[in-house]
């Protein structure tokens, strides 16, 4: 292996996870590169590539407008800046890295048999890297809050303030002002088309219908620490559970664990990425959920009548930074395409016929802001003070951050690049002539965090978690996720005193569903006529809330709320705005599209204080409602599900699939290696054992990796990563971990060499080149 100074070694168990020991911290990158490349060489050259803006090189010209908006999206500011933003070594530890995984790709020109399957049917090879790939490439990361800002503007542009107020909740509350001199007529329905084709994957073929739907999808987490007191060992115990999507074959996070003198550290990061972002180094132990800092905003721009190339600011005509490049297409072809940048950011539409033009500014741009690797220095703290200190460079995507620590410590810090808005609190567009301007970042010490809490505990959900006394006019975000998942671990939470592994391994398949609960407590409430008439009622409310894949209540609660309770809400409660009944415009552009993500909360308002929301007589309204809504439900479950309500079970009709983003293109590779399921899952998107899911049910995001860590004691530690570590088709480990997955397992993560020995069913030795 070139570069390498010592011999090393991959040892990997038998679930897949590879245990790489080296002389030195960077040969552990080079090994810990090497292996990546061998265990998911397509997944991350496809990454690379898309990141890039190189897919039309392989796939075709239909991907040089998406090219192009990747291109728009890249890193483009000083490279030393950068490189010394995320700590003092993460060019070295980079370029290890990508050692090692050319080392991996220079093997495969070798040896083609050695390549992919991906690569061998359609007939390409796996490029090279470069150092500046890991950090030039930002559009792979979860970002906030432009696609809600940019809604919100269109509902209010279309329909006014008070039906915004039923589309989605801001917290904290407050009064929505359209900011001077923005003109939300000039906002297009598809302002964001390019921005999307940069941030979202792309799609090769029409979804089939048992395949997951969405294209944008939820992102969130999870992630808790108890302290010795609470425990049954008296040892901190820490969980992390991140959600992303949990459709794809291969999986998002890999697991791995590199050692060297002084430096040994295990867990989950991006295979396309040098280190560990979630895990352990045998002194502390560290976790993150997304903490949903708002680091975006829409810039809207006069044009110059004379010069589309030029906008308005501050009283003058400025020209746009214009690049030409050129986008290779497979054939030999070639497109030359043309980047337009204002002083705020990438020019995402530009329109000459109206004198108007939008640019995205984001502090994902911004130097040291590469997704995750800021993890670089906080995986090698040794203690609180350290880990703070590390956390001073973590830029994307925000975080919060739970800690625990040998010495019983346990903690919580939120991160991430936070910019100061002094006129402004960012919840809709700006006009880009210069009045609404950054004035810098925030400090990390302004942003929250503690240490030891009394109670106990720590937990984060990406509820809205400022505390009570957080400076109303240092504005965060205002978009935060539903915090019903932080109410369900804070309830089992602080039941615990003798808290075991197990209890979070179980607690991270938790699938009782608070929005359920209370929604079904309203009904409970109201006066029914015929209550004991109402066809499925009784089966609802003797049921507990539990969205078991078994239940029969479950299937009924999901189908009834989500496809007709929520809706006949919504549609009076729009009634009541418009004063009128026709409304089928306004409920189409608001839809609640959080079928895909989950967000209860005005549903649950409606229920439970209409106030005249629902019309002069709420409790009648409600009282009509349920028993109509509940026997259309009853109807359409009896369709989805077939007339036996015997055979009525929630995991019939949700269920979990992976499949492979070229599934329509490789049809020589047999079809059980595209794909991996279906199999029933619990839970929803309300449900800490997160199973958010599309129109047809089948799950879309969740806890695909998992990670209980018993501080202290490594080798108690568990984890999950589906559907397997390897992106491999003929590997053991391509989808051994899918149905563990399914049924909420976890396998040891182990740490200790003589552990990891005994359950080793693969060594490979890696040598020095003569070169």
């Amino acid at each position: 292996m070139p570069g390498l100074t010592e011999p090393a070694q991959i040892i990997v168990d038998r679930w897949g996870v590879p245990h790489v020991y080296a002389a030195t911290t960077y040969d552990a990158f080079r090994a810990q590169g090497f292996n990546a490349a061998r265990d998911r060489l397509w997944q991350i050259d496809f990454w690379r590539r898309r990141g890039l803006g190189r897919l039309s090189e392989v796939f075709g010209a239909e991907h040089v407008e998406r090219d192009r908006a990747a291109r728009l999206f890249l890193f483009r500011g000083d490279a030393h800046a950068d490189w010394l933003s995320y700590g003092s070594d993460t060019k070295r530890a980079s370029t290890a890295f990508v050692e090692g995984i050319n080392a991996f790709v220079q093997l495969t020109r070798e040896d083609p048999e050695l390549l992919p399957v991906e690569f061998r049917e359609l007939g390409y090879t796996p490029s090279f890297w470069d150092p500046a790939d890991v950090t030039r490439i930002r559009s792979h990361g979860l970002f906030y809050n432009l696609r809600e800002e940019v809604a919100r503007a269109l509902t209010i542009r279309d329909h006014g303030v008070a039906v915004e107020e039923l589309r989605r909740r801001r917290e904290p509350h407050r009064e929505l002002v359209v900011p001077e001199g923005l003109d939300l007529a000039r906002i297009p329905d598809d302002v964001l088309a390019v921005y999307d084709l940069a941030t979202t994957p792309p799609v090769f073929t029409a979804r089939q219908p048992g395949e997951a739907q969405g294209s944008v999808l939820p992102e969130g987490s999870n992630n808790w620490v108890l302290s010795g007191d609470r425990t049954a060992t008296g040892r901190p115990l820490l969980a992390n559970d991140p959600h992303r999507a949990a459709a794809a074959l291969p999986g998002l996070r890999y697991l791995a664990h590199l050692s060297a003198p002084g430096f040994d550290v295990i867990g989950g990061g991006e295979p396309g990425l040098p280190g560990i972002s979630i895990g352990h180094n045998g002194q502390i132990a560290f976790g993150l959920t997304i903490f949903a800092i708002d680091q975006e905003d829409l810039y809207v721009y006069d044009l110059n009548p004379d010069d589309p190339l030029e906008y308005r600011y501050q009283g003058r005509w400025e020209p746009m930074r214009v690049e030409r490049d050129t986008i290779e297409v497979a054939g030999g072809g070639q497109v030359e395409v043309e980047l337009a940048f204002t002083r705020h950011g990438p020019v995402i539409r530009s329109d000459p016929s109206t004198n108007t033009a939008f640019a995205v500014r984001a502090a994902w741009l911004e130097p040291g802001m590469a997704p995750y690797l800021g993890s670089m220095d906080y995986m090698r703290a040794r203690n609180w003070d350290e880990f703070l200190g590390a956390m001073n460079r973590w830029g994307a995507p925000p975080e919060n951050q739970v800690y625990a620590d040998t010495r019983g410590n346990i903690g919580w810090k939120t991160g991430g690049l936070t910019p100061i808005r002094p006129n402004w609190d960012g919840t809709l567009p700006v006009p880009g002539d210069g009045r609404y301007e950054w004035a810098g970042f925030y400090d990390m010490d302004e942003l929250p965090g503690a240490l030891n809490p009394e109670r106990g505990w720590l937990a984060t959900a990406n509820e809205m978690n400022l505390p009570e006394d957080f400076p109303p006019d240092r504005h965060i975000t205002y978009d935060w996720y539903a915090p019903y998942r932080r109410h369900r671990i804070d309830d089992v939470l602080g039941g615990l005193t003798a808290a075991t592994v197990q209890d979070m391994v179980d607690l991270q398949g938790d699938y009782v569903s608070i929005p359920a609960q209370r929604i079904l407590a309203a009904v409970r409430g109201l006066d029914l006529p015929d209550r004991d008439q109402i066809d499925g009622l009784d089966l609802l409310l003797d049921w507990d809330g539990d969205l078991r894949p078994h239940s029969p209540a479950a299937a009924l609660f999901e189908v009834w709320y989500r496809r007709h309770l929520r809706p006949a809400l919504l549609a009076r409660a729009v009634a009541e705005v418009t004063a009128r009944d026709d409304n089928a415009d306004v409920l189409a552009a608001i839809a609640n599209k959080e079928d895909l993500l989950a967000d209860a909360r005005i549903d649950i308002e409606l229920l439970e204080s209409p106030g005249h929301r629902l019309g002069p007589d709420p409790a009648g309204f409600l009282a009509a409602a349920v028993p109509q809504t509940l026997a259309t439900a009853l109807a359409d479950l009896g369709e989805l599900l077939g007339p036996d309500r015997s055979e009525w079970a929630w995991g019939r009709l949700h269920v979990a699939r992976a499949t492979h983003p070229l599934r329509a293109l490789l049809t020589g590779v047999p079809e059980d290696r595209l794909s991996v399921g279906p199999l029933p899952r619990g839970g929803s998107g309300d449900t800490v054992g997160n199973t958010a899911y599309g129109p047809n049910f089948v799950q879309t995001a969740g806890s695909t990796f998992r990670i209980a860590i018993d501080v202290g004691e490594w080798d108690s530690s568990t984890a999950m990563n589906a559907p397997g570590q390897s992106g491999n088709h003929d590997s053991p480990h391509y989808t051994d971990l899918f149905e563990p997955w399914v049924r909420n397992d976890a396998f040891p993560l182990l740490y200790s060499r003589d552990r990891i020995e005994e359950a080793a069913v693969q060594v490979i030795d890696l040598l020095p080149s003569d070169d």
